[in-house]
Order: structure tokens, then C-alpha cells, then sequence
């Protein structure tokens, strides 16, 4: 189901056109001059509309994620966005909307470099690299760990697109990306680590269980966005709910292509 959602200029509330037997809520709050919202999407399955321009980031739409409501609550996201430096496979540090302020980018964030999930989704997406090239849309992955991890994960996969390193997860946290046990073994998940067994993807037991992955656990799930150009502008946000959840490659190139 899907659900329209408008932010009034004035003071108040705005519902869903469809009703759920959960009805999201919308608060201008004066004092911050950003839009809050104080309830969970997790019950929709397909994709929420908003538009939230009087919070300093402009998002178009969200799909499927879990936890929007935390992540419109955390504040001035662009502020938060823009105090996120990242380091290329150089080692120079970005802050992290210098990477779609003069272009439009899709940018994938890994759960970690090993992961076997995530090799899957860089040739997801790099599948589409024509594309996005057509499109003047660059392609960018970001993963929690270290700039040696990053190194390694490019070059084992060959990856088409530009690949950075978040070593203090910064970006994962102001996204407010979920990471837990229960999202990373579900039944879904390992039917998927099966199939992609099967088609030949191979988790790196090395990086996985080096220090930068292993002292978080490794539980962290990622994401996609479409941003840009301009810091403030991120027109769609997938936030995995679990392992290996990717979105439907027509939404990606949607919200960046059409």
C-alpha cells in the first residue's frame, strides 16, 4: 500500500489520503522550523510520498523502510549529513554531501565490505551504470570499516562506481540505519545467502571478521539514497529492514533517471 502524504506551510497536521489502522502523523514544530514526524511506516509495503521542505532536506520519497520516524525526529538531517566525512581509497576525508552537492548520485551503503549481500548489490546496481552515465548520475558505495577494507572490496569486486570508507559509521547513525541480531538472521536472508551461493557470490570471511566489522557485531544493515545536486537535496531513501533487502531497481532509477 501506498500512502501521499503533503507538508502544509501553516501550523497542523496532514494525513494519509489512505487510511491504515496506523495513521502516520505529521508536527510543524515552530521552534526548529522542520517538519517531525512521530510514527513508524514500517507497516507499509510499498513506497510513502513525502515532501518535506521545510526541513532543511528535501526527501521525496522513502521505501519500505522501518524507523522513518526517528530519522525525520533526529533533527536538521542536513546538518547531521553534512558534519559526515568519509575517506576515499586515498585516504582523504569528505564530508559526505560534497558527493552529490554539483551531481546527482545513487549512493549504496554496504552492511560491511565482506558481506556477501553487498557484493550482490554492487552488481545490482552497477548493472545499470550505462544508464546512470547517460544520465549524468554518478555511482557511489560507502561501507562501515576501514580504507584497507574499502581497498579490498574494490578490487575483489571490480566495482564500477566510486568506493568510500565510513570507519566511525557516522553516516549509518545520522540516516539512523537499523542494525540489530533479528535484522541480520531471518528466514529471508538465508534463502538469499543460498541463492547467491548458488549464483557464485562468496562472503569474505577475512574482512568480515576483522576488527572495524567484528567490535560492532557486524548486525549493521544499510541502504540506497538519490541525492543531489545540492547537499540538501535527497530525493529517495531505502532503508534495508534486513539482510539482503533490496529495493526494486525500477525505484532507484526512477527517482534518479526519469
Amino acid at each position: 500500500m501506498a500512502a501521499t502524504l503533503s507538508a502544509s506551510p501553516t501550523y497542523g497536521s496532514a494525513a494519509p489520503q489512505r487510511k491504515s489502522s496506523q495513521s502516520p502523523r505529521v508536527f510543524y514544530n515552530p521552534s526548529h522550523r522542520n517538519l517531525l514526524f512521530n510514527s513508524s511506516f514500517s507497516h507499509y509495503n510499498n513506497t510513502v510520498k513525502l515532501s518535506l521542505k521545510r526541513a532543511g532536506v528535501v526527501v521525496s520519497a522513502v521505501s519500505d523502510s522501518p524507523g522513518i520516524g526517528s530519522y525525520v525526529e533526529s533533527g536538521n538531517i542536513a546538518d547531521l549529513l553534512d558534519s559526515v566525512k568519509v575517506f576515499d581509497l586515498n585516504g582523504n576525508g569528505i564530508p559526505i554531501s560534497d558527493l552529490w552537492k554539483d551531481r546527482k548520485a545513487v549512493v549504496a551503503f554496504a552492511r560491511h565490505f565482506g558481506c556477501v549481500f553487498c557484493r550482490k548489490r554492487a552488481d545490482y546496481l552497477a548493472s545499470k551504470k550505462d544508464l546512470l552515465d547517460a544520465s549524468g548520475v554518478a555511482l557511489v558505495l560507502i561501507g562501515p570499516g576501514s580504507i584497507d577494507q574499502a581497498k579490498a572490496f574494490n578490487e575483489q569486486t571490480k566495482f564500477q562506481g566510486e568506493v568510500y570508507a565510513d570507519p566511525a559509521h557516522s553516516s549509518y547513525e545520522a540516516l539512523n540505519f537499523v542494525s540489530g541480531f533479528t535484522t541480520t538472521f531471518t528466514p529471508k536472508a538465508g534463502l538469499k545467502i543460498i541463492e547467491l551461493y548458488m549464483e557464485g557470490y562468496r562472503q569474505d570471511w577475512n574482512l568480515s571478521f576483522q576488527k572495524d566489522t567484528v567490535s560492532r557485531g557486524g548486525w549493521q544493515q544499510g541502504g540506497i539514497i538519490v541525492a543531489g545536486p545540492g547537499k540538501n537535496n535527497i530525493s529517495y531513501i531505502h532503508k534495508d529492514k534486513e539482510a539482503g533487502d533490496d529495493p526494486d531497481i525500477q525505484e532507484i532509477l526512477k527517482a534518479c533517471c526519469s
